[in-house]
C-alpha cells in the first residue's frame, strides 16, 4: 500500500475514487440536464482538472486567483462569486470569468455596465432566509444578519427605487447548504420560489450553489435531478450546480508518523501532522476525522489522543482507541483529506507544508508537489 512509500507528513489524493464522484456527477449532469462546476474552495489541486474537466462544464471561484487557476489549468465555463469585488480584480475578472456574481444590488449596480461591455453573464446572490442547517452554524449563510446574499426585502426595495436593477442581470443564485442531502434542497428550493419567483421569468439560468453531497452512498441523487428538472421545465432555466466537497469525497488521505508518545494521565501521540496546520476544519468545525484501522475512545484496546509537534496547547486532532500498541514510528492515515485541506493549510510555528501525491486509478504514485524551507520564508518578508 502506498503508506509506506510516501513522505510524511504528506496528501495523497485518490484518482480512482475521484473518477467514482465524478460518475455520479455526470449522470445528474446528463439525466438533469443541468451543469455541475467545481468549486475550487474546497478543492484546487489543479493537477487533475484534466481529468475533472473531462466530466464537469467548469469551474466556480471566490476571488481573482481562483478565477485565474480555473481559466488557466480547466479552461472551460468559469464563474465567480464574492462578497465584494475590488476595482483592480474586476478590471481583470470580466476578461477571464464568463459569468460574474454579485452579493448587493451595490455592486451590481457599480460593475454592471464594465460586465455588460465585455459580455459577461451578470448573476445576483439572494437569501431565501431558510436556515437547513443542524450542525454547522458557522456554515449558514441563511443565519440571521447573514452577509451573504439579498433578501427578498431588499431586493423589493431597490427595485421600488430603481426598477432597472435587474436590467441586464441573467440569473439568480443562491447557496444555502453545507454538506447536505437533497430533501434540504428541496425545503429551500420552496422558499426560494416564494420569495423571488416573480423575477425568474427574466432569467436565464439559476446557480443553486454548492453544499450537495451528491457522490455520498446515502445521497438521495433522484430526488435532486427530480428538483432540478422541475426548474427547468416551470421556469425554462438553465440550472448549474457548483459543490466542492462532491468531488473530492473521501478521495484523499493524510499520512503522519508518530515522532512521540507522551503520558500525562492521557497517552498522547505526537505527529508530524497538525490539525491547525493541516486540517484547519478539524478546530474550526470542529470534527473528529476519520482515521483509518482506528475505533472510538473505549471501543478498542488502546487508547490514545492524537496532537502535533506545534506549541498550540490545543493542537488536538481527537481521542482513538486501536487494537494494537502504537509506537514511535508508525505511520497513521486519516481519511476523507482532499477537500478543505490543502486549500486551507497553513506554516504556522514554521511546520512544513505537507508533500501532495497523486495515487492513480493503475495503483501507481506519484509525487506531484513537494514543499520546502523557501515556500515558508516567501509567504513572509
Amino acid at each position: 500500500m502506498f503508506i509506506s512509500k510516501v513522505e510524511t507528513p504528506s496528501y495523497v489524493i485518490d484518482e480512482g475514487k475521484l473518477i467514482e464522484n465524478l460518475r455520479v456527477l455526470d449522470r445528474v449532469q446528463t439525466e438533469a440536464g443541468c451543469k455541475i462546476l467545481l468549486a475550487q474552495k474546497a478543492f484546487s489541486n489543479f493537477a487533475v482538472y484534466p481529468l475533472i474537466g473531462k466530466f464537469l462544464a467548469g469551474t466556480t471561484a471566490s476571488g481573482i486567483y481562483e478565477a485565474r487557476l480555473g481559466k488557466e489549468e480547466m479552461g472551460k465555463e468559469n464563474h465567480v462569486f464574492a462578497p465584494a469585488y475590488k476595482d483592480e480584480d474586476m478590471a481583470e475578472l470580466v476578461q477571464i470569468c464568463d459569468h460574474i456574481i454579485f452579493n448587493s444590488v451595490a455592486q451590481l449596480m457599480k460593475y454592471k455596465n464594465m460586465c455588460l461591455d465585455n459580455g459577461v453573464e451578470i448573476g445576483l446572490r439572494v437569501n431565501p432566509e431558510m436556515s437547513t442547517q443542524k450542525d454547522h452554524a458557522i456554515y449558514d449563510p441563511c443565519a440571521k444578519g447573514s452577509r451573504l446574499g439579498v433578501t427578498a426585502a431588499k431586493l423589493k426595495e431597490a427595485l421600488e427605487a430603481d426598477s432597472t436593477v435587474l436590467d441586464g442581470v441573467t440569473g439568480l443564485h443562491f447557496h444555502t447548504l453545507c454538506e447536505q442531502n437533497s430533501d434540504d434542497l428541496e425545503t429551500t428550493l420552496s422558499a426560494f420560489e416564494e420569495k423571488f419567483g416573480d423575477s425568474l421569468p427574466q432569467m436565464k439560468w439559476l446557480n443553486m450553489g454548492g453544499g450537495h453531497h451528491i457522490s455520498r452512498a446515502d445521497y438521495d441523487v433522484d430526488k435532486l435531478i427530480s428538483l432540478i428538472k422541475h426548474v427547468k421545465t416551470t421556469y425554462d432555466l438553465q440550472v448549474y450546480l457548483e459543490p466542492g466537497e462532491a468531488i473530492a469525497l473521501d478521495a484523499g488521505y493524510f499520512v503522519t508518523e508518530v515522532l512521540d508518545i507522551v503520558d500525562n494521565d492521557i497517552k498522547t501521540l505526537i505527529l508530524d501532522g497538525s490539525a491547525a496546520c493541516h486540517m484547519p476544519d478539524v478546530l474550526e468545525m470542529p470534527y473528529r476525522p476519520p482515521l483509518m484501522d482506528s475505533g472510538q475512545w473505549g471501543e478498542k484496546p488502546f487508547e490514545y489522543r492524537l496532537s502535533s509537534y506545534t506549541c498550540l496547547a490545543g493542537d488536538i486532532i481527537g481521542d482513538y482507541s486501536f487494537d494494537h500498541e502504537i509506537k514511535v514510528g508508525d505511520r497513521l492515515v486519516f481519511e476523507d483529506m482532499a477537500i478543505y485541506s490543502m486549500v486551507k493549510n497553513n506554516t504556522f510555528n514554521g511546520i512544513p507544508l505537507p508533500s501532495i501525491y497523486l495515487l492513480k486509478a493503475d495503483g501507481s504514485l506519484e509525487l506531484i508537489k513537494k514543499f520546502g524551507y523557501e515556500d515558508f520564508k516567501n509567504r513572509l518578508s
